[in-house]
């Protein structure tokens, strides 16, 4: 008998891997693909776990589940940094810092 490929097991690489690219974007993107990334290679652990003789791509499975938890981490480490900044700089001085980092890199 064929082995099926598990489902979702690329899915979840590709959502590992974009929430470690995503994690710069204000945090919120890198954790909204890590958590789908997570709860989709549980379900797949789960069916693998009940059948392993049936399935095969159990590494893109568990290289996912890594790289999303990695990318849940630099994510959330991202998003609290932009918190405390704006906590004490205030909106107006986050606009101000990016303008003028700006002109520092124009020239």
């Amino acid at each position: 008998m064929e082995k099926q490929t598990l489902p979702n097991s690329t899915l979840i690489l590709v959502f590992g891997i974009l929430s470690i690219l995503s994690c710069c974007c204000h945090g919120i993107l890198g954790l909204i693909f890590g958590i789908v990334a997570l709860v989709l290679a549980k379900t797949a652990r789960q069916t693998y776990l009940a059948e392993p003789a049936l399935y095969d791509g159990y590494n893109n499975v568990k290289t996912g589940r890594v790289l999303a938890i990695i990318g849940i981490i630099l994510s959330a480490i991202y998003l609290v940094i932009n918190i405390v900044l704006i906590a004490i700089y205030g909106w107006d001085g986050m606009e101000e810092m990016s303008r003028e980092w700006m002109r520092v890199y124009e020239n």
